[in-house]
């Protein structure tokens, strides 16, 4: 079967919604949109994502910045790039904002002030790689991370960098696969109250 990529559109955003939602549990049952939205139950976050993705403010969560990989018609994986110069964290909060979540009171702003990295703004950052159960060890993500290079490539960028929880060995081992290499571990006690994890890793590849 063969994969087809193309760039998202706007119609994508329940899709976007399901594996940005599933891309930051991280295997686990609650994740950084969990928290922000505080919602009773998976549909409301999802609806919540879904509204995130096509604000007005183009923040890292915009379906502008996602590739989708098809197989027979069907969406099956998702990637994210994105220039932290431009979907800044601020660009993040005025979409939130946008959607009626105040930022400035969510712990969620807490934890980005004492768990964060000082990016490279000459990087390029992936974030949201994420296929469908089912479609493992088919090629999804790695059709999804050459597309992506390539277009990085023609914007003038020769490093890519993206973050993972410490301990989702899964996601650190398959970053690692396709010649990501650890740059910088932060280890955060309030990130490891609030999700079980001590904290993250910056994980970077030069191409």
């Amino acid at each position: 079967m063969s994969i087809n990529i193309r760039n998202a559109k706007s119609e994508d955003a329940p899709f976007l919604a399901e594996m940005i939602l599933k891309s930051s549990r991280a295997e686990k049952k609650f994740g950084l949109y969990d928290l922000i939205f505080s919602a009773s139950d998976n549909k409301e976050t999802l609806k919540n994502l879904e509204k995130l993705t096509t604000t007005n403010a183009k923040s890292s969560c915009h379906f502008s910045n996602f590739l989708v990989a098809e197989m027979n018609g069907k969406s099956v994986g998702t990637l994210c790039s994105y220039e932290p110069r431009i979907a800044t964290r601020q660009m993040l909060c005025d979409a939130l904002e946008e959607i009626g979540v105040d930022s400035k009171k969510s712990e969620f702003m807490e934890i980005l002030n004492s768990c964060n990295f000082e990016l490279n703004k000459r990087t390029l950052m992936f974030d949201f790689m994420e296929e469908f159960d089912g479609f493992v060890d088919v090629g999804v993500l790695k059709a999804l991370m050459q597309k992506s290079l390539l277009s990085a490539r023609l914007k003038g960028y020769r490093i890519v960098q993206t973050i993972v929880e410490i301990g989702s060995l899964e996601t650190l081992l398959y970053y690692k696969k396709l010649g990501f290499k650890e740059i910088q571990t932060i280890e955060c006690e309030l990130y490891r109250e609030k999700f079980g994890r001590a904290g993250l890793i910056l994980l970077a590849y030069e191409f």
